[in-house]
């Protein structure tokens, strides 16, 4: 191995062991937090303060473009997913105002599903039907009181690049409640922290905002999702694998 390519290597260590001390920090501020501050609006401004703190310490603030897209009011923004940092990164990114909704398997992290909790995340069962379908109902409740709501409808990620197959929950949900939706490209996460990797690497982070899609009322949840598919692929750097 050359001097070259081990100092790099040495660096890269370096660097991922830096990004697990500072989300170390931050994640421990973030529950600290979660318990403390009153109001779920409150708590989520706080996590998007530690979202924020952990990117700037690791030198990774994300460029975002398209800020200008998002709408004023209630909206369902839906992002590609490729790494675990997704969550993060729209978290330091979105306002305030939009809670997530996330696969039910979380729920059996315990301290994760208790943050999650605190901070408003809803939790979708992706195997059964029928809880799926209580589920829905109930996030269908909390978006006809005016709330945001912010998908990955891919429900998962692997490490193969690429944009998997969508799942219809969120263009249901924006359709029935009558919101835009708000296609959201993300790039770099893969790079910094893949599937099969623990420690993050250096990569540069960007977050593309598109022009809002709103699914008719007849019947146009499949056609809006097409179109936000569409959108996200348009600065996405991957496959399409849907």
């Amino acid at each position: 191995m050359s001097s070259g390519s081990h100092k790099r290597s040495l660096a890269d260590l370096l660097y991922g062991l830096w990004f697990a001390a500072s989300f170390c920090g931050c994640a421990l501020a973030a529950i600290i937090l979660a318990c403390c501050v009153p109001g779920a609006q409150r708590r989520r401004r706080a996590m998007r303060a530690t979202s924020s703190a952990l990117f700037r310490l690791a030198g990774a603030a994300p460029a975002v473009n398209g800020a200008e897209h998002l709408p004023a009011g209630p909206a369902v923004a839906v992002a590609n997913h490729a790494s675990y940092l997704d969550g993060l990164l729209l978290t330091a990114v979105l306002p305030e105002s939009y809670q997530f909704v996330i696969k039910r398997e979380v729920t059996r992290v315990p301290v994760m599903h208790f943050v999650l909790r605190r901070v408003g995340a809803h939790f979708v069962d992706r195997t059964a039907s029928t809880r799926a379908a209580a589920d829905l109902r109930a996030i269908l409740r909390t978006a006809g009181d005016g709330a945001s709501l912010a998908f990955f409808p891919e429900g998962t990620f692997t490490a193969e690049p690429g944009l998997r197959p969508f799942r219809s929950g969120a263009f249901v949900l924006a359709q029935r409640c009558g919101v835009p939706l708000v296609p959201i490209t993300l790039q770099g996460t893969r790079a910094m922290l893949p599937a099969d990797q623990w420690l993050p690497a250096r990569a540069p982070l960007t977050v593309t905002l598109h022009r809002t899609v709103l699914a008719q009322p007849d019947g146009g949840a499949p056609e809006a999702m097409q179109r936000c598919r569409a959108a996200i692929l348009s600065v996405l750097d991957e496959p399409d694998l849907g």
